[in-house]
């Protein structure tokens, strides 16, 4: 049977992706800080494997890759890092304690998870890692500075793991989404410009449709949504300076 391994799966995208992929007979484990949030899904998924932890504590996350695998058959297929947090405002009106602590979990918390999978995805055929990476990691967004920046790294690191890990016969790929309707974003009290200007048309379940489509796909970056899609590959081939002009017009107030 094939396992996934999902971080932050206790709600929004990570949630339903656990509810996808376990429905079309894979082996679900689930990691995430909120256990009330965590045991509830579980028991909707049959009694997933649950492990409460946060993803920035590199031994807790060691042993939850052990535990889980472990109760299996020794492999892991795919490795889905969804945790991530996320905060819009003014970067000089946040306190840098708030900065520092997105990326711990953004970037840190996938490198811990990923450092930890290696031995148990090379040992797996078809082995996959799939980051969660976001339309911010194709230009900076203004009111989302330091989200932007740990997607950027999440994209930096899924490139470099792409050409590293092959010759282990693991995948490396990330979902780059537009905004999507999530607690993560609609619990925000600051709306910046370029979200209101290209609102949020995503679910959950699109962004789980598109983690189901990758795991048997070996692209590296997934676009997600018509209009990032065609903002994605036009970036590619545009200059830099007008990615720079078009995030400006986005973002004017």
């Amino acid at each position: 049977m094939d396992s996934i391994l999902i971080s932050g799966a206790a709600s929004g995208i990570g949630a339903a992706s656990a509810r996808l992929f376990h429905a079309r007979g894979w082996r679900v484990g689930l990691l995430d800080m909120n256990g009330d949030a965590l045991e509830r899904l579980s028991e909707g998924l049959g009694g997933a494997w649950r492990r409460v932890l946060d993803v920035t504590d590199g031994a807790a996350v060691r042993a939850a890759l052990a535990d889980f695998v472990g109760a299996g058959d020794g492999r892991l297929r795919l490795l889905f890092n969804c945790a991530g947090v996320l905060r819009f405002g003014r970067f000089e009106e946040i306190a840098v304690e708030e900065h520092g602590r997105l990326l711990a979990i953004n970037v840190q918390g996938l490198l811990n998870c990923c450092h930890a999978a290696f031995p148990y995805l090379k040992a797996t055929p078809g082995a996959q890692v799939l980051n969660m990476g976001s339309a911010s990691g194709l230009y900076g967004v203004p009111e989302m500075a330091s989200y932007s920046a740990s997607k950027f790294a999440v994209r930096g690191l899924t490139e470099a793991l792409e050409l590293e890990w092959r010759r282990h016969g693991i995948r490396v790929a990330d979902l780059m989404p537009p905004f999507v309707r999530t607690p993560m974003v609609t619990s925000q009290t600051v709306e910046p410009p370029v979200l209101r200007r290209l609102g949020v048309t995503l679910t959950a379940e699109d962004i789980a449709a598109a983690a189901w489509r990758q795991a048997r796909s070996g692209k590296v970056h997934r676009p997600i949504g018509a209009l990032f899609r065609a903002m994605y590959w036009s970036g590619q081939l545009s200059p830099p300076a007008l990615n720079r002009w078009v995030m400006a017009w986005l973002s004017r107030d």
